[in-house]
C-alpha cells in the first residue's frame, strides 16, 4: 500500500491536472502499468501465450501496448495513452513518457538478435510523439523533446529536440529543474538552428576582434583605399 500511495504521489507530482492521488488512480497509464506486472510475471514464467492475452486486453481498455518481456523501474509515469513498448525495453525508476511516444525496435530481419529496444535511466523525460529507436542508451536525466526522432545514444543530463534529434543547450535554471513538462523547452532560443546562428555570430566578433587587434583597427579603411 505504500509503494502505491508513493507511486500516486510521484504521477500526482507531474501532472499539475491532477487534484488528488484518486485522480492519478484512474489514469489510463496506471491501469497499463497494473497489467503489465501481471503480464510480466507470467512472461518471466515462461507463460507467454497467457501474458500476450493480458497485454491485448491492457491495450483494450487503455489504448497503451506494453510488450509484457519488458522491464519497468519504479514511479514510471505515463500521462495519457498511444504509447507503444517493446520487448527488450528497459526502462529506469522516476521516468516520464507522454502521449504518442514509441520505444521502438530495430529490425528482426537484420540479423541482430537479442536487445533490439532502447534502455532509459533514471529520471528520463520522454515529450509527446517522440520516437525512440533501437538497443541505445538514453542517460540519466536526458529529456527528449516532443516528436524528436533518436536513434543515437544520448549523453546524460542531455536535452534532444529535432528529427534527427541533436542536443541542444539550455540554461543552468533550466536544466536544474527536476521535472520538464514534456521534455522540451518552449523558448525558440533553445532552437538548434537558432543556437547555431548565434555561435557563428560569437565566431564573426572573435574574428573581426582578432582582425582589429592585427591591423590596429585600420583594417576597413586600408581596403577602401585599395
Amino acid at each position: 500500500m505504500n509503494r502505491l500511495l508513493t507511486y500516486l504521489d510521484a504521477g500526482k507530482s507531474r501532472d499539475p491536472a491532477a487534484r488528488s492521488r484518486w485522480e492519478v488512480l484512474l489514469y489510463p497509464g496506471v491501469w497499463a502499468l497494473a497489467f503489465h506486472k501481471v503480464g510480466h510475471a507470467l512472461y518471466r514464467e515462461r507463460l507467454y501465450l497467457l501474458a500476450r492475452l493480458v497485454n491485448h486486453v491492457a491495450r483494450f481498455l487503455t489504448a497503451i501496448d506494453i510488450h509484457p518481456g519488458a522491464r519497468i523501474g519504479r514511479n514510471f509515469f505515463i500521462d495519457h495513452g498511444f504509447v507503444v513498448i517493446g520487448e527488450t525495453a528497459e526502462i529506469g525508476d522516476d521516468v516520464t513518457i507522454y502521449q504518442c511516444v514509441t520505444l521502438g525496435g530495430t529490425d528482426p530481419a537484420n540479423g541482430i538478435p537479442g536487445k533490439r529496444h532502447p534502455t532509459l535511466a533514471d529520471g528520463v523525460i520522454i515529450g509527446s510523439g517522440a520516437q525512440v529507436l533501437g538497443p541505445i542508451t538514453v542517460g540519466r536525466r536526458a529529456r527528449i523533446g516532443a516528436n524528436a526522432v533518436v536513434t543515437r545514444d544520448v549523453p546524460e543530463g542531455a536535452t534532444m529536440v529535432g528529427i534527427p534529434a541533436r542536443p541542444t543547450l539550455v540554461e543552468a535554471e533550466t536544466f536544474a529543474k527536476t521535472f520538464l513538462p514534456y521534455g522540451t523547452p518552449c523558448s525558440q532560443k533553445y532552437d538548434p538552428e537558432t543556437q547555431k546562428l548565434e555561435l557563428l555570430r560569437c565566431e564573426i566578433e572573435q574574428l573581426r576582434a582578432r582582425l582589429d587587434a592585427l591591423t590596429g583597427g585600420d583594417a576597413p579603411a586600408r581596403q577602401s583605399q585599395g
